[in-house]
């Protein structure tokens, strides 16, 4: 089977994305689905593309905050149904040690399923409307289109009377922030977390911890983002403010137990340290480009830290979870979110890049 439909191509690190015709010349193999694509989040991992020329390949559809309905499915062993509403996540290989010890972030297999198209074997392959060959799929996904083949253990089937446009978010942005308050920490009433940076996963993990009934403090130099975390249940503190641990501690009761760091600033990391409390855990989210010196004393007594990967979840579990939460009116992520139609990628991006909108989401 061949379908054709619209996607955004991005050619070359430094050109706009063209939203253009693709053929995808074969159905789903035995356990993947072929997703109507409702809607599609953007990320910072999609546009870090643009800053990494060379490692991811090219030109390739991105795009791995996707959610949408099931159309076809190649067969029984996929768990779906055609007409079921689905959010998607990232791949894993499901047979390595991590993945059967409830870790699929830390798969074996990660970086070549999710950033250099693996699954050869049956990966479905994408050419453009000349017959050019695209890139393998991104993330399992390459969601910036208006479909997509995946493999049928990304994706997570949720309730068909929700917005399911608005969902796709869940699968990386928000829940790398929140799994990392809910699952790494574990964080719950009394306890205290201080998060560097209110971006989306920043925010995420605001609202998580909030949720969690834990105290929390949200850094950044963004004013209108400081708001948005007092909202959101967080003390605000200015990213400049004068002795910045000292002054988390004062707002923690001393330091606080966990923090999380969304920047890969060498000085706010360090900060963050001197932030905690004895024993406490700093977890970091974003990817560091350059050596990370620490200051003599900053993992003293018991202190540790930690790289966090996709929040440490099990997508299956912890996104009914948010979505629970969300229904509740206790993680409000939908405040995040501006759509664009797919047509207008460029702008949503330049809107992304210049903290103008937390979460663009795009409608195909």
């Amino acid at each position: 089977m061949t379908t054709r439909f619209g996607a955004a191509v991005l050619r070359s690190p430094d050109s706009p994305f063209t939203v253009e015709e693709v053929i995808l010349g074969a159905g789903p193999a035995d356990d993947e689905i072929l997703v109507r694509i409702a809607g599609s989040g953007m990320c910072r991992t999609d546009l870090a593309v643009r800053r990494s020329a060379g490692r991811s390949p090219l030109p390739a559809v991105l795009g791995h905050e996707g959610a949408g309905v099931v159309v076809e499915t190649g067969g029984p062993r996929t768990g779906l149904g055609v007409g079921d509403h689905v959010v998607l996540s990232f791949d894993s290989c499901g047979h390595c040690r991590s993945c059967l010890n409830a870790a699929p972030a830390y798969c074996d297999s990660f970086a070549s399923l999710n950033l250099f198209g693996g699954r050869a074997e049956n990966a479905a392959r994408f050419t453009d409307a000349a017959g050019g060959e695209l890139a393998p799929r991104w993330f399992g996904q390459s969601s910036f289109a208006e479909y997509a083949v995946v493999p049928a253990r990304n994706a997570v089937r949720v309730d068909p009377a929700l917005p399911v446009e608005l969902l796709g978010p869940l699968g990386c942005g928000f829940l790398t922030g929140a799994g990392a308050v809910l699952h790494s920490f574990g964080a719950g009433p009394g306890d205290t977390v201080a998060v560097l940076g209110a971006g989306a996963v920043g925010l995420a993990a605001v609202m998580a911890a909030t949720a969690s009934g834990a105290v929390t403090v949200a850094v950044d130099r963004h004013p209108e983002r400081l708001a948005l975390a007092e909202r959101f249940g967080a003390i605000p503190l200015h990213a400049s403010s004068a002795d910045l641990p000292g002054s988390i501690r004062r707002l923690t009761d001393g330091g606080a137990r966990y923090a999380l760091d969304t920047t890969a600033s060498a000085q706010l990391i360090n900060d963050a340290l001197r932030a905690l409390r004895p024993t406490g855990h700093l977890g970091l989210v974003a990817r560091l480009h350059t050596a990370l010196p620490l200051e003599p004393g900053t993992l003293d007594r018991g202190r540790r830290i930690s790289h966090i990967c996709e929040g440490d979840a099990v997508p299956g579990l912890l996104i009914p979870r948010l979505i629970g939460l969300w229904q509740a009116g206790r993680f409000p992520f939908d405040e995040l979110i501006r759509t664009y139609p797919l047509a207008d990628i460029n702008e949503a991006e330049r809107d992304c890049e210049s903290g103008r909108v937390v979460k663009p989401v795009l409608l195909p």
